[in-house]
């Protein structure tokens, strides 16, 4: 097994999109429902927005524990996952997400096992170096129980 801190899921999570809106709702929920429930009691104003700040909540804290489950399990593979030897297939920049002025790049990558061909994608939003272009080898981690599930070692955060 390999070590990894736990603060990796948070450095994750940190630079996911859907992460960073599952937050944003949770405030959003969190202030519609503060102001919402007091004024249920004075004004039928208030019943509207309740309604929605628990919708947001609702949605928030949906997505945000999906994303943490899926930040969890990276660290897992991370941590005792099989390695494989696998092939950049592409390096994409998202020029239609933004976070603190960078973009983020998506590395898809293929790799196999005995006779079945594996792919996967990992996004980071630091700036690529020379080891990620395509067509250049990938160290590969994976769960010998569902090689479905994989990243790229060392991971990209």
């Amino acid at each position: 097994p390999r070590t990894f801190k736990g603060t990796l899921v948070w450095k994750k999570l940190a630079s996911d999109g859907w992460a960073i809106t599952a937050f944003v709702f949770l405030i959003l929920g969190v202030s519609f429902t503060a102001t919402g429930v007091p004024l249920i009691f004075a004004f039928l104003v208030g019943i509207p927005f309740a309604l929605l700040g628990l919708a947001f909540l609702g949605a928030g804290v949906a997505v945000g524990v999906w994303r943490y489950q899926q930040a969890q399990q990276m660290l897992d593979i991370l941590r005792t996952g099989q390695a494989a030897l696998g092939t950049v297939a592409e390096v994409t920049r998202n020029d239609h997400v933004e976070i603190n002025g960078r973009n983020p790049w998506t590395i898809s990558y293929r790799f196999q096992i005995g006779d079945q061909e594996y792919e996967g994608e990992a996004t980071t939003l630091r700036p690529l170096g020379f080891t990620h272009q395509a067509g250049q080898p990938v160290h590969v981690l994976y769960l010998e129980s569902d090689p479905a599930q994989n990243t790229i070692y060392p991971p990209v955060v």
